[in-house]
């Protein structure tokens, strides 16, 4: 019997070899749920695959041992790890020199994906002679390093474009999206597409048999990657990719076109090198490391909330585009909703939103029905007294929020939750008169409901812990990163970006064009400008947190938010506010070509949100400085790269920060003066 394991112990691969002379390899992370490849993963794997050279069996199939999926990536602790201690290129250096001797086998090899296949995981596959991938929907291929500041690394950027040709490849990896089983065979990454079942003996099969890709894929592979190609190709991708992101904030796209266009015609180990040269310089980014950093965020987030919340109705009273909005988004997840309004038409045009949310992210026609059956009016509120969890959002006045409790609280089941959308009122205005306020929680969505990520729960010395835990449960279950958040006005995410938004309304009011207040704001990385957000969220909306937030802040409220918006002109939603707006998209005025912006512009514009991120830290409404990086990023598409505002404040130095503050403060009065925090000592430890 070729290649025999015998008395050989591994720590994380589980070895068969079968009797039509196959050796299936099973990777099963020792202590991990999930299959990641650490070193310790890549060195077994490195040995058992020199072994197997020695002596080749008929072929090699690698699959995964665990129900959670094939391998979700790199360890991506250990590749911090590595940064810190100067060690990415030893570390790239060992993933490439194993899977290189992998796709050197003389014998056919054979990835075997079901489940998430991620990063490393595809290029492990990659490194086989064939892949086969189980049609399930958990599974989904991909290389989402662009998302972490890098690129492929491990011989991906390598080898995908000359297995799929360069346009599909790289459109692939500068997205960083996946790809579904049978959208990965129409590309040709992967040959063959099985039920999960027959996963295995398909994999045996194709080492048995083999398959001929198609003579157009490989006539596009070889034509995409000659010289003239690359040349004449990595212009227009890079063109693509500005249209998203900018070099100086991002350059791991930019740096892997380049690497492509100048080595793609290489050979593979000349190919290799510049790509491990590319993804060691760009390891030591800024940007890499806060990505990194972020992903962690993410994670820590999504891991707050348990799978027991207990919560299958859910009733939401207020038909508008926030209510109608959260309705649809439970319902798509898997809840049954009930949707309530004063009156009929309102409920209408929600579920019209709605169906038009349903046609778009339900692909399979077959199991749309199901998904719009679980949403449905109920102008009398009858489902209130089924619901577990009552969501209200309705106008932002205190006094109309309260005579709701009071008619919805009596008729709620005893375990039943009673939540408020609030985007400012502090919840102690609002618990009034509630007789079971450790059921009473704010559950404060973002606007468009489907695209924001984040939740915050606000808090209240009267909830209790347990509905912060099956709050978490269910924002868990909705697919959204749930911060707890103190009840003091604004919360969070509204209170830091307030400041922010209106410091661009007072620059809009002195005669500063909305185009270059915007451009400001999109060069510092936000992800729209100011002016074009305040349209966005609606002049109605953010007059109504003006009030609130203002007094509380101590600050001036400009004209263009001082009262509520004239009918017909509440920005996107009406097509006429700051901008006109058509299709959706605001038409910004030309601006004079020989128009100076301010040389202060930005930091009037940026010292104020991070002056009330500084005072949010030091009065306690999120409990640490992590947390509030991650609600700001996660809740107003804060600058990703720059790692949230404390990680902001940390890089720039707050000391250097505060004189700026300072001259602001000189030249346009006190709502500039450094807030209560600056001299905290977390604010000079730097967090890689």
């Amino acid at each position: 019997m070729a290649a025999s394991f015998d008395g050989l112990r591994f720590s994380h691969w589980q070895t068969e070899s079968r009797e039509d002379g196959i050796v299936v390899l099973s990777l099963d992370r020792q202590g991990a749920a999930v299959n990641a490849l650490s070193q310790d993963v890549l060195i077994e794997l490195g040995d058992l695959v020199e072994r197997i050279a020695i002596d080749p069996p008929k072929g090699v199939v690698i699959r995964s041992a665990k129900t959670a999926g094939f391998i979700a990536g790199a360890d991506l602790k250990e590749f911090q790890e590595f940064d810190r201690k100067g060690t990415v290129n030893d570390a790239i250096r060992r993933g490439q020199a194993v899977f290189q001797k992998l796709s050197e086998l003389p014998c056919p090899t054979v990835a075997a994906i079901h489940g998430h296949c991620m990063g490393g995981g595809t290029e492990i596959s990659l490194a086989c002679r064939y892949r086969v991938a189980s049609n399930d929907p958990s599974t989904r291929i991909g290389l989402p390093e662009v998302m972490l500041g890098i690129f492929p690394g491990w011989g991906g950027s390598a080898r995908l474009p000359r297995l799929i040709g360069a346009p599909a490849a790289m459109d692939l990896m500068l997205t960083g999206r996946t790809l579904s089983a049978s959208a990965a065979k129409a590309t040709g990454l992967v040959d063959k597409v099985v039920e999960p079942a027959l996963l295995l003996d398909a994999a045996v099969a194709l080492v048995q048999k083999g398959t001929q890709r198609a003579f157009k894929q490989r006539a596009t592979a070889w034509a995409t990657n000659t010289w003239l190609a690359r040349q004449s190709l990595a212009p227009q991708m890079a063109k693509q990719v500005a249209r998203k992101a900018r070099k100086e904030h991002y350059p791991a796209p930019y740096a892997l076109i380049d690497t492509w266009k100048r080595s793609g015609g290489s050979n593979i180990q000349a190919r290799l090198d510049a790509e491990r040269r590319g993804v060691v310089k760009l390891a030591a980014t800024p940007t890499a490391r806060n990505l990194i950093r972020i992903f962690f965020l993410q994670e820590r987030l999504k891991g707050q909330g348990g799978k027991e919340h207990g919560i299958k109705h859910v009733h939401v009273v207020g038909a508008g585009v926030m209510g109608g909005d959260i309705a649809a988004w439970s319902a798509y997840k898997g809840f049954e909703v009930t949707l309530q309004d004063r009156e009929q038409r309102f409920i209408d045009g929600a579920l019209t939103r709605a169906a038009e949310l349903f046609n778009k992210r339900v692909k399979d026609d077959s199991k749309r029905p199901a998904v719009v059956a679980r949403l449905k009016g109920d102008l009398a509120g009858e489902g209130v007294a089924v619901a577990d969890l009552v969501i209200e959002a309705i106008i932002e006045n205190p006094e109309a929020k309260r005579d709701l409790y009071q008619s919805v609280e009596p008729r709620l089941k005893p375990d039943a939750l009673l939540t408020t959308n609030t985007s400012s009122i502090p919840l102690t205005e609002l618990r009034e008169h509630i007789q079971r306020p450790a059921q009473f929680a704010g559950l404060h969505y973002f606007n468009p409901v489907a695209q924001m990520p984040l939740v915050e729960i606000i808090r209240h010395d009267g909830m209790s812990p347990e509905t912060e835990k099956r709050l978490a449960g269910f924002c868990k279950a909705i697919d959204k990163l749930a911060v707890p958040v103190a009840g003091t006005p604004g919360f969070l995410v509204n209170r830091v970006l307030f400041p922010y938004m209106l410091e661009a309304v007072t620059a809009y009011s002195e005669g500063i064009p909305g185009p270059v207040i915007d451009k400001a704001a999109v060069k510092f990385g936000m992800p729209m400008g100011p002016i074009e957000l305040i349209d966005t969220v609606g002049l109605d909306v953010a007059a109504g947190v003006g009030k609130e937030l203002a007094p509380f802040l101590g600050l001036p409220i400009p004209a263009a938010l001082s009262a509520p918006p004239e009918a017909g002109k509440r920005g996107k939603k009406d097509g006429q506010g700051l901008y006109k707006w058509e299709n959706g998209k605001a038409i910004k005025p030309e601006v004079a070509k020989d128009y100076q912006a301010p040389s202060d512009l930005e930091d009037r514009l940026i010292l104020p949100l991070l002056n009330e991120a500084v005072a949010c830290l030091h009065d306690g409404v999120v409990s640490d400085p992590d947390l509030l990086d991650a609600g700001v990023i996660f809740g107003t598409g804060f600058a990703p790269f720059r790692g949230g505002p404390i990680q902001y404040i940390k890089a720039a130095g707050a000391d250097a920060l505060v004189e700026k503050l300072k001259a602001l403060q000189g030249r346009y009065g006190d709502r500039f003066s450094p807030r209560p925090g600056w001299d905290s000592p977390t604010l000079r430890k730097p967090t890689v």
